[in-house]
């Protein structure tokens, strides 16, 4: 069989996979549910190890991940690189899989970098973690902004590197600290 391109466009529940020859022949365009197995199917179809692009969009990690396992080997179309098919007059998703699956064939997809499971892992506990940092400096600003309304002055610690100068550890607040917020 000879070498094919799949391009996929991904979306939540279903997804358009279309695939090309090396000359650039549609040989299928198919319409299937997010499912590994139908996905797996799918690319079954495609023979030994075809060449699969889809683009970084929500939820692209389950799919890379069966892809590869599946042996083909996957390129990640970068978002903004593929920003132009937003601005094509006719824009179908059937159509979207197929200008990736040219991009890929005619070797001019802009790519990007598809991070292994464990670099992926990572980066998400570090987003998540961001996330509840800033959760947490908004809820403390709500708190200072009642305070605030309210008439109590809620002094500052200072701001140092040093230990021994940052104050009393956390949960032994100084008792006036207490008692302001008691007293509201």
């Amino acid at each position: 069989m000879a070498e094919q391109y799949v391009g996929i466009d991904l979306h939540r529940r279903r997804s358009v996979i279309v695939r090309l020859t090396g000359e650039g022949e549609v040989l299928e365009t198919v319409r299937v549910d997010n499912d590994p197995v139908a996905l797996s199917l799918e690319l079954a179809k495609a023979g030994p190890d075809p060449e699969v692009v889809l683009e970084a969009t929500y939820g692209w990690y389950w799919a890379a991940d069966l892809l590869q396992a599946c042996g083909a080997k996957v390129h990640l179309a970068h978002p903004l690189g593929v920003k132009m098919f937003g601005y094509q007059r006719v824009k179908t998703d059937a159509r979207d899989s197929r200008n990736l699956a040219e991009l890929l064939r005619m070797g001019r997809l802009p790519e990007a970098w598809l991070a292994p499971p464990a670099v992926r892992e990572l980066r998400e506990l570090v987003r998540y973690r961001a996330k509840l940092v800033a959760l947490r400096s908004g809820l403390k600003a709500q708190v200072h902004a009642v305070l605030a309304k309210q008439g109590v002055r809620v002094p500052a610690w200072p701001r140092t590197r040093d230990p021994a100068a940052r104050g009393p550890p956390h949960g032994t607040r100084p008792r006036r600290y207490r008692r302001a917020a008691s007293d509201w």
